[in-house]
């Protein structure tokens, strides 16, 4: 329940319109490789987190192994790129809220989410329970409706559709991977489930299968009302709602996109904000930001600057450049998270040459999905 809660975020909400720009026809096989990539991530922080469990994450781990200066280096991209994924989780709210003031209801959804972290507020495992089975009834009603109503209607499928090169569908499985961002929130629960060794590796699996099984059924509703004529933008799946299925369905979808984005946007900004102390406290940022609550031990400097930089990512640019930054940020976080546990492999141990197989190939995803994402930038 914490990994799907986890990457059913705003991206499944969210990148579809950049997504089919780039893939065109191949948006489903973009999904695939998109959640190939995000697994093999999940596989080195896991051991990464097994070896070393320890606050900071890919930012402790390249301290360790690859030196300060390097560490220093994840963790800015880190900031940057979760910070990005948080103003992207703003503005698909804005979209999905009220359209024609997207920034005014982002920025508004910024200030919320804040004041929730700054008291204290803590979202647990129950509450992520009725958020999944909530969003999850919206994406199902949404699948269902919209694709009973295109099984009605003639569809086209044109091999000649725009976007259709290799290089268009790792850009948009960069994209896409936004969506599956959140995993490794699984791979840190070590000192809190029975069996870690055991029940983290079939945690992981799991939630992996029923995300990639719910991505895949939208991908496909997606390029089929694309097909059908339906205009696809910002907020894909209000579009395709409002064109194809009764209005209580789009009620729903909005409800769903609220729910799951203003989730996302909650936990990125109290992540961003305890980065930054994390940071501040060991030297490798102001020491500012390195205070916290007496009681609450909450780091309110940092969160209210995680706050701050939310801000005017919203205010700089759209959804599209924010899930570029993100993606591309937080993919050059996990090719460091890659090296890190190439490091850990050679220490040796039963499971080391498998590891190294993970890291390897996962380091070769995160740089083509970059790549790609630079090309179509």
């Amino acid at each position: 329940m914490v990994g799907v809660s986890a990457m059913v975020g705003t991206g499944v909400f969210a990148v579809w319109q950049g997504a089919l720009e780039r893939s065109g026809r191949w948006l489903v096989a973009a999904v695939v490789l998109a959640a190939v990539v995000a697994a093999l991530n999940a596989i080195s922080t896991a051991r990464l987190a097994a070896r070393h469990p320890e606050a900071g994450g890919v930012y402790a781990y390249g301290r360790i192994y690859l030196g300060r200066p390097v560490g220093v280096l994840a963790g800015l991209v880190f900031i940057v790129g979760k910070t990005a994924s948080a103003s992207a989780a703003a503005l698909t709210i804005g979209l999905y809220v009220w359209p024609q003031r997207t920034t005014q209801v982002a920025l508004g959804a910024i200030a919320i989410a804040l004041l929730v972290n700054v008291r204290g507020i803590v979202r647990s495992t129950r509450v992520a329970a009725v958020m999944v089975i909530a969003v999850g009834i919206a994406l199902g009603v949404f699948v269902i409706s919209s694709g009973l109503t295109l099984a009605t209607r003639s569809v086209e499928f044109s091999p000649s559709a725009p976007g259709a090169e290799p290089s268009g569908i790792v850009a948009a499985a960069g994209l896409v991977f936004v969506a599956f961002a959140g995993y490794a929130r699984i791979t840190v629960l070590g000192e809190e489930v029975k069996s870690p060794r055991r029940t983290i590796p079939r945690a992981i699996a799991v939630s992996f299968a029923m995300v990639l099984f719910a991505y895949v059924l939208v991908a496909f509703v997606v390029l089929s009302a694309d097909r059908a004529g339906v205009t696809i933008g910002p907020a894909a799946l209000d579009d395709i709602a409002r064109a194809l299925a009764p209005s209580w369905v789009v009620t729903m979808v909005v409800v769903g996109a609220v729910l799951a984005a203003g989730a996302v946007l909650w936990s990125l900004i109290a992540g961003v904000g305890r980065t930054v102390f994390a940071m501040a406290s060991r030297g490798d940022a102001p020491r500012f930001f390195a205070a916290a609550g007496r009681r609450s031990r909450i780091p309110i400097r940092a969160e209210v600057a995680a706050a701050l930089a939310t801000t005017v990512l919203v205010i700089a640019g759209g959804l599209t450049l924010a899930l570029v930054v993100s993606a591309a940020m937080v993919l050059t976080y996990y090719s460091i998270a890659h090296v890190s546990a190439l490091r850990l492999a050679g220490e040796g141990g039963s499971a080391s040459r498998a590891g190294r197989v993970a890291a390897v190939l996962g380091l070769v995803g995160c740089v083509g999905l970059v790549a790609g994402l630079l090309v179509w930038a």
